[in-house]
C-alpha cells in the first residue's frame, strides 16, 4: 500500500480527533513520496533496539503507540537518542505513526484489552469522548430580534468580531411587530464581546437567548473504564486474572481501608498506562492501571479503594497481539504486519 493511502486507513480506524489535545499523534516520519509500504511493524515503545529490529525486518512503516516524538525537536543530530530514532529512519526509509490516546479511546483499543483481564464484566468509558464535528463550530448560539432601524449597525459591528461563524438573519414577528431574527455561532471569547455589544442597547439585550451547544457523546468511546463484573470476584482472584492475562509473574498491590484478599470486586476501573488523571474520584472497589502517584494511591487506600499497579506499559504492550490481527482485516491482508519481539518495560524485577 501506499503510506499515504495507509495512513488514511489507520485514521478510520481509529480517528485522531479522539485523542487527547496534549498529544501528538499522526504521522511523525514521512520519507520522501513515493513510499510503498510492504511491511507494517508494531511496537509500544520504540526505543533504539526496537528501531534495529526494524530495520533488520525491511519495515516501512513503524506504528508505535507512544510517540517517539512528542516535545518537539530543535535539531536532528545524532546525540541524542530520539534523534537518533529519526536519522535512522529516514536513512532507512521508515515511516513513523503514532495513534496513542487515539487507541485509548476507541471501543477496540486498549482500554477495551484491558478490561479482559477482569474476566465476564461490563463496561463504560469514565471519561465519553464527545463528537468530533458536531453540531457546528463554536460552543455557543446566540439569537436575538431587531428592528430595521438597528439591523445594520448591530451586524456590521459583529462581523468585526473574531471567531462567529454561521450567521444568518430571517424574518420574523415579534409581539405584531415584523422584525428580524439573529443567529450566530460562537466561541466562548466571542461570546463575551457580542454580550457586551448587545448589552449597549437594552432592547437587544432583552430579547437575546444564548444556547449552549454541546457535542453529544460517542457510544462506547473515551478515556478509561468503569467495568462491572458479572459475579463478585475476591481481590487474590482478580490478581492471578489479571498476572494472566498481561502474562506477569508479579504485580504491585495496596489494599484499601478495611480489605483484605478475599473482600469481593463488584467494580472496577481501570486505565491503560498512567491512570491518575483518569481514575481519581472515581467510586470503585479496586483501580487497576500502570502507574499512579504515590499520593493517588494512598488517597484511593483511604478511601477503600485497591490499586493495582503493573508498570505503565504493560498495561498497553499486550494489546499489540490483538491489534495486529484486527489491523489485517482492517486492511484487507495486503501488507505484512508484524509485533517486536524487542519491545519491552524498562523496568523489571530483580
Amino acid at each position: 500500500m501506499e503510506l499515504r493511502e495507509l495512513v488514511s486507513a489507520l485514521n478510520d480506524f481509529a480517528p485522531l480527533s479522539l485523542a487527547e489535545g496534549w498529544d501528538n499523534v499522526g504521522l511523525l516520519v514521512e520519507p520522501s513520496p513515493p513510499h510503498t509500504v510492504n511491511t507494517l511493524f508494531l511496537t509500544n515503545d520504540l526505543t533504539e533496539e526496537v528501531m534495529e529490529e526494524a530495520v533488520q525486518k525491511k519495515a516501512n512503516l513503524i506504528l508505535s503507540y507512544h510517540p517517539p516524538v512528542f516535545t518537539p525537536l530543535k535539531r536532528v543530530t545524532w546525540k541524542t537518542w530520539k534523534e537518533r530514532l529519526v536519522v535512522r529512519a529516514l536513512e532507512h526509509r521508515i515511516g513513523i505513526y503514532s495513534p496513542h490516546t487515539a487507541y485509548d479511546a476507541i471501543p477496540h483499543g486498549v482500554n477495551n484489552w484491558l478490561t479482559k483481564g477482569l474476566g465476564a464484566c461490563t463496561s463504560v468509558p469514565l471519561h465519553p469522548s464527545p463528537a468530533p464535528s458536531y453540531p457546528a463550530e463554536g460552543t455557543h448560539r446566540v439569537e436575538f430580534c431587531t428592528n430595521t432601524e438597528h439591523l445594520d449597525i448591530a451586524l456590521s459591528k459583529i462581523k468585526d468580531i473574531q471567531e462567529i461563524s454561521c450567521l444568518t438573519t430571517f424574518p420574523a414577528r415579534v409581539e405584531g411587530e415584523e422584525q428580524t431574527r439573529v443567529t450566530l455561532n460562537c466561541s466562548q471569547k466571542a461570546l463575551l464581546e457580542v454580550v457586551a455589544l448587545l448589552s449597549q442597547n437594552s432592547l437587544l439585550y432583552h430579547k437575546t437567548e444564548i444556547l449552549l451547544l454541546q457535542k453529544p457523546l460517542l457510544p462506547h468511546t473515551g478515556m478509561g473504564r468503569l467495568c462491572t463484573l458479572s459475579e463478585p470476584v475476591s481481590l487474590s482472584n482478580i490478581i492471578e486474572r489479571i498476572k494472566s492475562h498481561l502474562k506477569l509473574p508479579y504485580i504491585r498491590i495496596a489494599m484499601g481501608m478495611g480489605k483484605t484478599l478475599e473482600s469481593p470486586v463488584k467494580k472496577a476501573a481501570l486505565c491503560a498506562g498512567s491512570g491518575s488523571s483518569v481514575l481519581k474520584g472515581t467510586e470503585a472497589d479496586l483501580y487497576l492501571t500502570g502507574e499512579m502517584s504515590h499520593h493517588d494511591v494512598l488517597d484511593a487506600v483511604a478511601n477503600g479503594i485497591s490499586v493495582i499497579l503493573c508498570e505503565h506499559s504493560n498495561t498497553e504492550r499486550g494489546f499489540l497481539s490483538e491489534l495486529r490481527d484486527v489491523l489485517a482485516t482492517h486492511l484487507q491482508n495486503k501488507i505484512n504486519i508484524i509485533v517486536s519481539e524487542k519491545d519491552r518495560d524498562p523496568l523489571q524485577v530483580a
